[in-house]
């Protein structure tokens, strides 16, 4: 409920100090984004969303008025598939953790505008990364080394949209996130096919 009012207070403050349309120039910006990811389980008897949280950077380039080149890279914490749901009955832990950078393209509704709407599509990689716990010394070395198999670099897709909150060179963007990591060899037979990934995220950056 605190992040949620310390975020809601912060696009309100933004909005009520935006300036004049006209004063909304830049088409340039670099920012820095938290928020969570979230997917529903489909294992049975285990219902509910698991969150975790992510973070990254942005930078997005004018190319027309209303389209920008854009690149991110971030980190998402954990992004376990839904049948490992089942490990939080047990001592046992697994966690999947994914680095990743991409590039595409946005579409800005209002370009020089206080207030802009966008929608986004990107492409680029993903690292993937296993990890477990609840294990005596012994064995989890050996598990370690079998879920290095499960440690690969694969190709993602994405698309989102949000609304940037500007005044003067400081910009709030809230926005969402589909992502979706096109997994290969064991690690696409462990999670039963592809990765998907919801993301809400703010991010707080400046344009120039």
């Amino acid at each position: 409920m605190l992040q949620t009012f310390l975020v809601s207070a912060a696009v309100l403050s933004v909005c009520s100090l935006t300036t004049p349309a006209h004063a909304q120039t830049t088409n340039r910006a670099i920012q820095g984004f938290g928020g969570i990811t979230f997917g529903t389980s489909s294992t049975p008897f285990v219902g509910g969303t698991s969150a975790a949280p992510t973070f990254g950077g942005t930078v997005v380039a004018g190319f027309l008025p209303n389209l920008q080149v854009v690149g991110e890279f971030g980190r998402m914490s954990d992004i376990k598939p839904p049948l490992f749901d089942l490990l939080g009955y047990t001592p046992v832990g697994l966690h999947v953790t994914a680095w990743y950078g991409e590039g595409g393209v946005r579409f800005i509704s209002s370009p020089h505008s206080g207030v802009r709407p966008y929608g986004e599509a990107t492409a680029g990689w993903a690292r993937l990364n296993t990890d477990v716990s609840g294990f005596g010394a012994a064995a989890y070395e050996a598990i370690e080394e079998g879920l290095g198999f499960l440690n690969r670099t694969d190709p993602l897709l994405g698309v989102g949209g949000g609304v940037v909150f500007q005044t003067g060179p400081l910009a709030i963007d809230v926005g969402y996130r589909y992502k979706k990591i096109l997994a290969s060899g064991l690690a696409a037979t462990v999670n039963g096919g592809d990765y998907h990934v919801n993301d809400v995220r703010v991010g707080v950056g400046f344009s120039f």
